[in-house]
């Protein structure tokens, strides 16, 4: 078991469970990014199935809005790492099974939607990629990653017009696969990875990478693109960014400024 300010991991019949528990809305700074992707190269390490939880309202509010208010590399690292983390979790070689008991908006929601199965709470939260709303450009990693997960009238809906969904809205959409209590959420989590860890791990790695394989692909190009209007945003004069409710510019194409989960 490890434990810091920001996650918790622990290793238990081949489960290994990652929570995050940074004390507000377990924003995605880059600390926190990093954590996790340790936690993952321990998990793999391992060959254990990976359970994503978080305590608290928030499984994740997003990017961190203090990072934004900074110039040079930082704010560009840290979007990096979280498309990079996105891409990593959909083509992930072990089972991941994501367990959301609270609000996840923006990076919090791409978080969910790169696991395997996708557990929610049947409880008072929000999921919601709110870009739009607050006046930012949807990245294009974001779009594409949506793109394999939500339905295509809910695609539009959730992107476009930056709707919020509850729990129930969200499986119908696409953001979860099933609603569970939510005092039997963690639980609910851990017979679905014991589920997956009896299976030949080779079979379900192989059979994952090729499913994946297009998406993947298709989010390195995203990443990519994306990574040219960061850092044209982030390093450029200050007088040639935007302000975060201006929209088209490249400055606002990130994932970030988000709103305090209500």
């Amino acid at each position: 078991m490890s434990s810091d300010a920001l996650l918790r991991s622990k290793l238990a019949d081949g489960v290994f469970t990652i929570t995050l528990h940074d004390g507000k809305a377990n924003v995605m700074s880059l600390p926190m990014l990093r954590a996790i992707e340790a936690a993952l190269d321990e998990a793999l390490a391992e060959r254990a199935v990976v359970v994503l939880a978080a305590r608290g309202k928030a499984f994740s509010g997003g990017f961190d809005l203090a990072t934004f208010q900074q110039r040079g590399p930082e704010p560009v690292d840290m979007l990096e790492s979280g498309a990079r983390l996105a891409a990593r979790l959909l083509a992930y070689p072990r089972p991941v099974v994501a367990a959301c008991q609270g609000h996840a908006v923006a990076m919090g929601a791409l978080l969910l939607l790169g696991a395997d199965i996708r557990l929610c709470a049947d409880a008072d939260l929000r999921i919601q990629l709110n870009e739009v709303q607050v006046g930012l450009t949807m990245p294009r990693f974001a779009i594409a990653l949506c793109r394999q997960r939500l339905t295509p009238a809910s695609l539009h809906r959730a992107i476009t017009t930056a709707a919020p969904f509850d729990a129930r809205q969200a499986q119908s959409a696409g953001f979860a696969d099933e609603l569970v209590p939510l005092a039997d959420l963690l639980s609910c989590a851990r017979q679905q990875a014991l589920r997956l860890a009896a299976y030949p791990a080779n079979a379900f790695a192989e059979s994952k990478r090729r499913l994946a394989a297009p998406a993947s692909r298709a989010l390195d190009q995203a990443i990519a693109e994306d990574l040219a209007d960061w850092r044209a945003a982030f390093t450029a004069d200050t007088s040639a960014v935007a302000a975060p409710r201006t929209g088209s510019s490249a400055a606002a194409t990130h994932t970030g400024q988000q709103t305090r989960p209500r």
